[in-house]
């Protein structure tokens, strides 16, 4: 087999074939994750949640906000944004225009720290480097400088106008049909803006359910979380792994969580500790964690392979 400059063409062609069907097919299959979760009290009827999360928007992406237009069809009871909006200072009319009809339902959002600042072109193999070193975001790296500032303020006074309820370091409540959804939020932890103490004391015993939501499912928010007895906490932020090897799955998470619950449902303890699938009601120190794959990417790195962007209806019904 003739070689280019010592690589064997085939394996040339292979690498060219995988980068146009990760930035040019995959980026674009979105999906839908339907989950069912069992968190609430007996005699409440099932509530669907829909769950968006790092969108990403770039000025020009049509079909994603189609796409994102249509899942109002689902009519859920509730929205739950994960954050992460923006990869365009100039996306904030273009994320409107994409959940316009979302929000027309209840809906409650945190942010990211790309609702903030602009993305900076960064070496992917930096994600592994900084993993192996235990290093995350501001967690473990020097302050960013010279970053872009996005206009979140405008983001957040049209979720507002619109009646969702921000989450960053603060509670707030939905009224649903004579129940009381609580939630207890943070702001986005890969950028050390989250302040638990401002939001700690557990779960609202007058609501009917009490959910937790935050951007980046970092261990010590998670922690604290399960510690206070939420029965439930959505999160984004990963990407499901964003580049994932076929049959093994993600390689990082950008946050101290492990990467077999990078995406999708799961367990926590108090401590670190998890598992997949969410198997078994948890109770105590124990607490289901979703983490959403999200429908986009940074606009430096429009790829993803082996993990198609998503949103996921969650259906939480009756503790088993």
């Amino acid at each position: 087999m003739r070689a280019r400059y010592g690589v064997p063409l085939g394996i040339t062609a292979a690498a060219a074939a995988g980068l146009a069907y990760a930035a040019g097919v995959e980026t674009r299959s979105f999906r839908l994750r339907r989950l069912t979760v069992p968190v609430l009290p007996r005699g409440m009827r099932p509530l669907r949640v829909l769950q968006v999360s790092d969108i990403h928007m770039v000025s020009g992406q049509r079909r994603k906000r189609a796409w994102l237009q249509s899942l109002a069809g689902l009519r859920p009871d509730f929205v739950v944004n994960t954050g992460d909006n923006l990869s365009d200072p100039e996306g904030v009319p273009e994320v409107l225009d994409a959940l316009g009809p979302l929000m027309d339902f209840p809906g409650v959002y945190v942010f990211g720290s790309n609702d903030y600042y602009g993305p900076q072109l960064r070496n992917p193999a930096r994600y592994l480097f900084e993993k192996a070193q235990g290093r995350h975001g501001l967690n473990g790296n020097a302050p960013a400088v010279g970053v872009v500032h996005n206009p979140w303020e405008d983001l957040r006074n049209a979720f507002d106008s619109a009646g969702w309820a921000g989450l960053n370091n603060t509670r707030g409540r939905l009224k649903l049909d004579g129940y009381e959804i609580a939630f207890t939020g943070l702001d986005d932890p890969h950028i050390k803006r989250d302040r638990y103490e401002l939001v700690a004391g557990g779960p609202e015993t007058d609501a009917d359910l009490s959910l937790a939501v935050v951007h980046a499912p970092y261990l010590r928010t998670l922690d604290a979380f399960t510690a206070d007895g939420y029965p439930l906490i959505l999160a984004g932020h990963t990407h499901g792994g964003q580049l994932c090897i076929p049959f093994y799955g993600a390689l990082v998470t950008n946050c101290d969580l492990d990467t077999d619950r990078v995406k999708g449902l799961s367990t926590h303890r108090s401590g670190g500790s998890g598992g997949r699938g969410g198997s078994g009601a948890p109770g105590g120190n124990v607490s289901y964690l979703h983490v959403s794959a999200g429908c986009g990417t940074s606009r430096y790195a429009p790829v993803r392979f082996a993990c198609p962007p998503e949103a996921t209806l969650l259906t939480l019904t009756e503790r088993v």
